[in-house]
């Protein structure tokens, strides 16, 4: 009898379990729970798209200081990494509490709200809550001239929770907090006047400014704070603690500090008018010509969106424009240049599109492959501007300096000395206006920054049907994500 009751017993537990299985799985349960990174040999980052986190570059590829900060940490454990792309910080956070991810990082700031959920690992930079206006506006001088303003920050944020410890201080202050909405989209909202105010990091700030002319830094709300990466409290240990020593070792020599120059370097800011006027144009102007920036595109490779972004420094994406020294042209073709891509016509929008991406492959082909991207693109349109020749010049003295000359921060510091007749005597080529070149360069990132954010990628026929092969392929595969 006991024999069978054992029987029984272990029937019904092998049915409940099998049921439980299948109720977990139908639920997605299993897909919460990573293996460990050991186990799987990956690991899975939970970030968010936007300009100091992940995002495509003029080359096409991605990029952005969380995502190399991170694609670093995997390649120094010989591990393998996948990006997870969410919505904002909420998502990122409750994404980790699942164990959907084994590492949030996107410029995340630990609070104390956070600090329940999630557990965080070293500092790594430090960021300022920053109050900021629609510059029409009168400028608020404290948080004092916030009250009865509408001021918006995202739901669950340091933001909020810096306003509601002011708001003992400070009556009738109040907001509104935003789910599922990015900085950029508050930035938005402020600058089409739906709001009054937005809080935000400095960071941020910093790399938006240019997006939105019309928007403005009044004061900082509170005191420099940290940004760290985020782990889960049951998650991975040995990545939490090969995570200390990574960052205790990049910060002493002095990788942090060369990432830190390198993707968050301010972009050059332009004047209000001119950012307006160029924001004016990418919807009246460019229409017209996006399909032949596009066909330029398919032909060599190169990001339309930086194409475009050099034709409107050259000649704001005007057909006929000529210089007095006779460069013309949506891309501003000098005649040997034309004559050499074989130009029959350099007032001809198409023609010259073409030839201008052309003889950009030409000046990147010229510059050594050990050189990374996005210092290759950089260089490569400083070239556009001064010649290779020149060029190589400015790395030379670079180098001599004892700086970088593969580095486009290090370059750009140097090549205004090509103007300098206590250097450029000592070069190959001699005098040359090297500081046009940085200008050149440091203003096309920025148009190609907006451009970036403001216009989609470009796919080629090739590229649509290659991925169009692929879900036929593997249907039922789907990666989480939103």
């Amino acid at each position: 009898m006991r024999k069978l009751l054992a029987f029984i017993t272990s029937i019904i537990l092998l049915g409940l379990f099998v049921a439980g299985g299948i109720f977990l799985y139908d639920k997605g349960k299993f897909d919460n729970h990573l293996l460990p990174t050991k186990t799987s040999g990956e690991i899975v980052v939970l970030t968010v798209n936007g300009p100091t986190t992940y995002f495509e570059d003029a080359a096409g590829q991605i990029t952005g200081f969380e995502h190399n900060l991170a694609q670093l940490f995997a390649d120094e454990l010989g591990l393998k990494v996948r990006f997870e792309i969410l919505a904002n910080e909420t998502e990122m956070i409750a994404a980790l509490e699942a164990r959907r991810g084994h590492i949030a990082a996107g410029t995340l700031s630990p609070t104390r709200e956070r600090e329940k959920r999630v557990r965080f690992g070293p500092s790594y930079m430090t960021i300022t809550q920053q109050v900021v206006y629609h510059a029409d506006d009168v400028k608020p001088r404290s948080i004092k001239d916030l009250a009865r303003k509408r001021v918006g920050v995202l739901a669950h944020s340091h933001h909020a929770e810096r306003l509601a410890a002011l708001r003992k201080e400070t009556q009738f202050l109040q907001w509104e907090e935003y789910d599922n909405e990015s900085t950029d989209n508050l930035l938005g909202r402020l600058s089409d006047n739906d709001l009054d105010i937005v809080i935000a990091d400095s960071n941020w700030i910093n790399l938006s400014r240019n997006l939105y002319p019309d928007i403005d830094v009044a004061f900082d709300l509170d005191k420099q704070e940290s940004l760290a990466w985020a782990f889960p409290f049951a998650g991975d240990d040995f990545l939490y603690n090969a995570a200390k020593k990574f960052f205790a070792r990049i910060e002493q020599d002095g990788t942090l500090k060369r990432l830190i120059n390198r993707d968050l370097s301010n972009t050059r800011r332009l004047l209000k008018v001119d950012m307006e006027t160029f924001l004016e144009r990418l919807g009246t102007v460019l229409p017209k010509y996006r399909p032949l920036f596009q066909e330029a595109q398919e032909i060599t490779g190169l990001d339309w969106r930086l194409l475009a972004a050099i034709s409107y420094h050259e000649s704001h994406w005007d057909p006929l424009a000529t210089s007095p020294t006779n460069v013309r042209g949506m891309m501003m073709l000098t005649e040997e240049t034309a004559d050499r891509l074989k130009v029959k016509n350099r007032l001809d929008p198409k023609e010259s599109i073409i030839a201008g991406a052309k003889y950009l492959v030409l000046l990147k082909d010229g510059i050594p492959d050990r050189v990374p991207e996005p210092d290759r693109t950089w260089l490569t349109i400083a070239a556009y501007n001064q010649g290779l020749g020149h060029l190589e010049d400015a790395r030379i003295l670079t180098q001599r300096l004892k700086r970088n000359p593969d580095s486009w921060n290090d370059v750009k510091a140097t090549m205004p000395l090509l103007a300098d007749s206590a250097y450029y005597t000592e070069l190959k080529r001699g005098y040359a206006r090297g500081g046009e070149a940085v200008i050149m360069a440091e203003t096309v990132r920025t148009y190609f920054d907006v451009l970036s954010r403001l216009e989609k990628p470009h796919k080629s026929m090739f590229e649509l049907a290659d991925e169009d092969d692929e879900k036929k392929s593997s249907p039922g595969l789907k990666m989480w994500s939103k």
